[in-house]
């Protein structure tokens, strides 16, 4: 019923910048918080950055001040300004969403979805 998907990610040298984008698709009713998540190998996911309703941010220290999170509420969709890179921000990416869908007619239910990954490789 609901379908994230992601795009944006490759392969960069480190300082450089990528622009990753989640958007979310299907009967949604309206989004309560938009974010994005991250794994490299052996590690456990973590969060990158994640974006309210309410326009709350959060990002993780890691990240501060490199990556920047936004939303075109219109579009259903998220964004993350990935600037500065380094070597260690190599991981899958995930985008992820706390949403109310329609179940039928104006019945909704909350849920909680995962994009299939996009991965992101910085060399050094």
């Amino acid at each position: 019923q609901v379908k994230l998907v992601e795009s944006g990610g490759g392969l960069v040298q480190a300082g450089g910048s990528l622009r990753l984008s989640c958007a979310a698709s299907g009967r949604i009713a309206s989004i309560k918080g938009m974010g994005w998540y991250r794994q490299a190998p052996g590690k456990e996911r973590e969060l990158v950055a994640t974006t309210t309703s309410g326009d709350s941010i959060n990002y993780a220290d890691s990240v501060k001040g490199r990556f920047t999170i936004s939303r075109d509420n219109a579009k259903n969709t998220v964004y993350l300004q990935m600037n500065s890179l380094k070597p260690e921000d190599t991981a899958v990416y995930y985008c992820n969403a706390d949403l109310l869908y329609y179940v039928s007619g104006y019945s909704s239910s909350r849920g909680d979805y995962w994009g299939q990954g996009t991965q992101v490789t910085v060399s050094s």
